[in-house]
């Protein structure tokens, strides 16, 4: 189940969302401003974005079938891509509009009512993108995080516009509605590349440097019972839910009641020590020698050695 805080920041977002770029679009007309265009034109990909978004958290949450025996929660990265990339297209398109105007030369009028327009639109998205942000954290939900984080984004956008047409008002310098554009597409870019690049690592199964602090601990200290050591751990986190595996070694004469019963003392640790949900498998094996143990397995994936993949 969506958690219901976690629902109604998405679409708080998304509401406000149009809100804002109505009255981003408004300021536009008014003024004729290349910024303005500009961060109007941001924040109709921003609602696009929001709207996938938001779909992306509706589909993670969907319990596993037979066609998604892990479930649905690799969406997050797709989704958390999918606004990255937005946000560099906006980018790129600003700086496109920027050079074109200045090349090409405008007008720009009513810039008290832009002033207001974009000043207002950016305390709005200001108070917003803090909110989401912080519901984000609290759940711990990337989806969301992204999604406050590009509000906010748009917010110094919005503060942007608003210091140039200020700048313009008392100065006619119109070149500033060309450099400020670009500026703030070049810090908007590069807000989009850092959300690639947590998309990117996330679809590869990038290790998630706290979670491997946690269960190395776990693993290295007060093993339970006739558990020896534990070997060969892999583990990946994926929206809400961390996949833990790894060997564990056992004394060579404990039953194997005895020994499954020390692993699930262990699993239930990692199980606690972890935040969100966690799914842990473990190969019990006997004391001894371990290449021995896997001497059938040589061979077995396509002549490459089992530590491979570990």
């Amino acid at each position: 189940m969506i958690k219901n805080k976690t629902r109604f920041a998405l679409l708080l977002s998304l509401s406000v969302s149009f809100v804002t770029l109505l009255i981003k679009v408004v300021g536009y007309i008014l003024t004729g401003s290349n910024t303005a265009l500009s961060d109007a034109a941001e924040s109709i990909i921003h609602v696009l974005a929001v709207s996938f978004v938001y779909y992306g958290l509706q589909l993670s949450t969907k319990p596993a079938d037979d066609n998604h025996l892990y479930g649905h929660e690799r969406i997050e990265f797709l989704s958390v891509g999918v606004e990255g990339t937005v946000i560099v297209i906006a980018g790129i398109t600003i700086i496109y509009e920027s050079l074109r105007n200045y090349i090409l030369g405008h007008a720009i009028s009513n810039l008290d009512i832009g002033i207001y327009a974009m000043g207002s639109a950016a305390v709005i998205n200001f108070l917003l993108g803090s909110y989401v942000l912080k519901v984000g954290r609290e759940e711990e939900n990337m989806i969301v995080i992204s999604n406050g984080k590009h509000t906010l984004t748009d917010v110094w956008t919005s503060a942007g516009v608003v210091a140039t047409l200020l700048v313009i008002k008392f100065t006619g310098w119109m070149i500033l509605d060309s450099i400020v554009s670009v500026l703030l597409a070049v810090y908007i870019m590069y807000e989009g590349f850092k959300l690639l690049k947590y998309s990117v690592g996330g679809l590869m199964d990038e290790r998630d440097r706290k979670k491997d602090e946690v269960i190395k601990k776990l693993l290295s200290d007060n093993l339970p019972g006739s558990m020896i050591d534990c070997h060969n751990l892999r583990h990946r986190t994926t929206g809400q839910t961390t996949w833990i595996e790894f060997h564990a070694t056992f004394k060579s004469d404990v039953s194997l009641e005895k020994a499954h019963d020390d692993a699930t003392i262990l699993e239930r640790r990692l199980m606690d020590a972890i935040k969100g949900d966690a799914i842990v498998t473990i190969h019990l094996e006997p004391e001894g020698d371990h290449h021995g143990n896997h001497e059938i397995l040589h061979g077995a994936n396509k002549n490459r050695n089992f530590e491979d993949f570990i």
